[in-house]
């Protein structure tokens, strides 16, 4: 995903002033402001019982956050125009504050609850949140490498536990579907040492498959997603680094060029 903006180049005319407000601070913190409080109304509307009485302001809260939601998007597409959708941030907001534009009719009843996606806006705006959104974007080849090679442990382990302990344990290990359950359980680390332990009353050799996969799965592959996401996050860091600093050269060349320029006309206007 690209930044805010898309990329686009700075507004001329009237429309420049309007591209500073959207992209100052001032106006950023406005909305998170107002996410947080729309986060909060929705909050509150879903304990009827306690905020009965004041449920008609909460509703005319959320419609007025909407609205701002909605100008902001509408001021965007004017100034931006057609690059307004160069940004697939743009593209984040514009989704979610359409799903809060559909009426919420009983065919639709569920799409009200859908509002709180809201609240995910703070994401497209908070550039260390786009920076972790955009480095799980970013690792998803390399986890899905991982997690090929997990589902192969998952069903070499799922035959092996049936074969050896599906006829005195079918609860846990009768069929593929629930030996894969259990070995996932054992994988979570969430009560696997009881469940081992049970099995090892009737099969006191069964530490030597339980162990060996909990230290794989656990311990090891699981242990790989986290370096391929710290990775990712390192390369975004290092892009937004190179950005920055092509940004900056760029600058300082044309306040070189300025002032070569300056020097040059005050040359002239010494010899004249």
């Amino acid at each position: 995903m690209t930044d805010m903006t898309g990329g686009s180049l700075p507004a001329r005319g009237p429309l420049a002033g309007v591209q500073r407000l959207l992209e100052s601070d001032r106006f950023q913190n406005f909305i998170i402001a107002v996410i947080m409080l729309n986060a909060l109304t929705l909050a509150l509307e879903t304990a009827p019982q306690t905020m009965g009485p004041y449920l008609h302001v909460l509703e005319l809260v959320d419609h007025i956050c909407l609205g701002i939601f909605v100008c902001e998007l509408l001021t965007k597409l004017v100034v931006y125009r057609h690059r307004f959708f160069f940004s697939g941030w743009n593209w984040f907001d514009f989704i979610i504050v359409g799903i809060s534009l559909v009426p919420a009719a009983e065919s639709l009843s569920a799409l009200r609850a859908l509002r709180i996606l809201r609240v995910l806006r703070i994401v497209s705006i908070i550039p260390s949140l786009r920076r972790v959104v955009e480095a799980g974007i970013r690792a998803l080849p390399g986890m899905g490498s991982i997690m090929l090679v997990l589902a192969m442990l998952f069903v070499i382990g799922a035959v092996v536990s049936t074969k050896l302990y599906g006829a005195t344990f079918p609860q846990y290990f009768g069929t593929m579907g629930e030996s894969l359950f259990s070995l996932f359980t054992v994988m979570t680390l969430e009560g696997w040492p009881d469940l081992a332990r049970e099995v090892m009353v009737v099969h006191p050799n069964a530490w030597a498959f339980f162990i060996p996969f909990l230290v794989v799965t656990a311990l090891m592959v699981l242990n790989l997603f986290v370096g391929v996401i710290v990775s990712s996050m390192e390369e975004t860091a290092g892009e937004e680094e190179a950005k920055l600093e092509a940004v900056e050269r760029e600058l300082n060349a044309n306040l070189l060029g300025e002032i070569r320029a300056l020097r040059a006309e005050i040359a002239e206007m010494k010899k004249a």
